[in-house]
């Protein structure tokens, strides 16, 4: 990996800590080491690289080198090359002696996970002729790396191929990936992704989503209603009294969880009892959770916030239709960035061309955001919102059948303007589900 210690625009000048001797002749004095320029104090890298570390030393003669990683010391040459086995952050010393005295340098560096500097492209997959797979997009890279699950885990997969890879999201450090269609849900640590438990794939399997309640259970969504599952056993014990039918997204806010039924709109559960408190019905786009703890979905023509205090909602006239998925279904195209809510305009099924913004202002919502050029069309949940790099992540193919299916592109937008930052083209049948992104 290249040393980008002294190239990045990130830098300090290092601090000389001078142990000075007094001498009768001063014949006898010796300079005490002395570090030239300047030098980079912070950098990163992931897990698998490695990263070479040279001291800028103006005269080595009769130095003594000492490298430590937080106070172990684990070399002696005037370099070293860093090579981390665990992620977090490290603490690597270099210190150079001499007889006149000692210099010191701390460099601060953050390992990342294997797949942790970026965000995960959650595919459903081609249905009947393979099962869908999960990408990941590398923010060093700028590149999307292919069917990442099964390299990291050779002796796993997500089959049956009838069945769709169609959610994802990252709970308590974990990633969970839910098929429908008699396919698995799989836990994985979400930066290593090495899988960790299963609901084995099984005919009769019909999952949708996934949401944690606390680090013991989670609830699970199907085409027949609300299960709960514990997540030490992965077994479901049980589901929620008095939901029947398809339920597909599903998120919790302060004491309540929120989930999407295809026969009653929103349903909202108290997290601790599990009993259903309220009903809101007519929904059919969910859900977006804004940094001010309301949650927000859509229904006709109208967007709601749902006060998850006190559960009070309030409606704003959007304009359009608002169409959930429910003959085939995939999580809803509908975001949250901070306290700005992204939907989409989408057709009866998916295929919108149109993201809007609402920022509070009803005004936001007389033009669209963004709107795709050319052929391009929304797929899946069709966008999403990563914060660390502020940006809109948009997933289109091309409009009409066969293979324009195999026409992808991910475009990123920054979320405050609606530029456009970055594009990645590719081919392949992924039909693209959702992202999943590092909190």
């Amino acid at each position: 990996m290249k040393n980008h210690f002294f190239s990045r625009p990130l830098i300090a000048i290092a601090s000389l800590m001078l142990l000075t001797v007094s001498c009768n002749n001063d014949d006898d004095f010796t300079a005490p080491p002395a570090i030239k320029g300047e030098q980079q104090l912070k950098d990163t890298l992931t897990i698998g690289k490695t990263l070479q570390l040279s001291s800028k030393i103006a005269d080595r003669n009769n130095v003594i080198f000492e490298w430590a990683v937080d106070g172990n010391v684990v070399g002696s040459d005037s370099t070293y090359t860093f090579k981390p086995e665990t992620r977090g952050d490290f603490k690597i010393t270099m210190t150079a002696k001499n007889n006149g005295g000692k210099v010191s340098l701390t460099y601060d560096i953050h390992t990342f996970g294997a797949y942790e500097n970026g965000f995960y492209m959650i595919n459903e997959g081609w249905f009947g002729h393979g099962t869908g797979t999960v990408g990941f997009y590398r923010y060093d890279t700028k590149a999307i790396e292919d069917s990442v699950f099964v390299k990291v885990n050779p002796d796993k997969n997500l089959k049956p191929e009838s069945s769709t890879l169609e959610f994802g999201t990252i709970f308590n450090k974990k990633l969970f990936l839910v098929s429908k269609v008699g396919g698995p849900v799989v836990v994985a640590d979400a930066y290593s992704l090495k899988e960790e438990k299963r609901i084995p794939a099984q005919g009769g399997n019909d999952w949708r989503a996934v949401v944690g309640i606390d680090e013991n259970q989670a609830l699970l969504t199907s085409s027949k209603g609300i299960f709960k599952l514990n997540l030490n056993t992965m077994t479901l014990n049980g589901q929620i009294e008095g939901i029947t039918g398809q339920v597909g997204d599903i998120v919790k806010a302060n004491g309540y969880i929120f989930a999407l039924s295809s026969s009653k709109g929103v349903i909202v559960i108290n997290a601790s009892t599990l009993v259903v408190e309220k009903t809101i019905p007519s929904m059919v786009l969910g859900f977006a959770v804004t940094d001010d703890k309301k949650v927000w979905a859509a229904g006709g023509k109208k967007l709601i916030s749902i006060d998850s205090n006190t559960l009070e909602v309030k409606e704003i006239a959007i304009g359009f239709q608002a169409y959930g998925s429910w003959g085939a279904w995939h999580p809803g195209s509908i975001v949250a960035a901070k306290n700005n809510v992204f939907i989409a305009k989408n057709g009866s099924f998916s295929g919108g061309k149109e993201i809007y913004k609402y920022n509070g202002d009803e005004a936001s919502l007389v033009k669209p955001f963004v709107a795709l050029a050319q052929s391009n069309i929304l797929y899946g949940a069709g966008i999403g919102y990563d914060r660390k790099k502020n940006s809109l992540v948009v997933n289109t193919v091309n409009e009409g059948f066969g293979t324009n299916f195999a026409i992808n592109n991910l475009y990123l937008f920054n979320a405050d303007s609606g530029v456009r930052k970055e594009t990645v083209s590719f081919s392949g049948y992924y039909f693209p589900a959702v992202s999943v992104f590092h909190q």
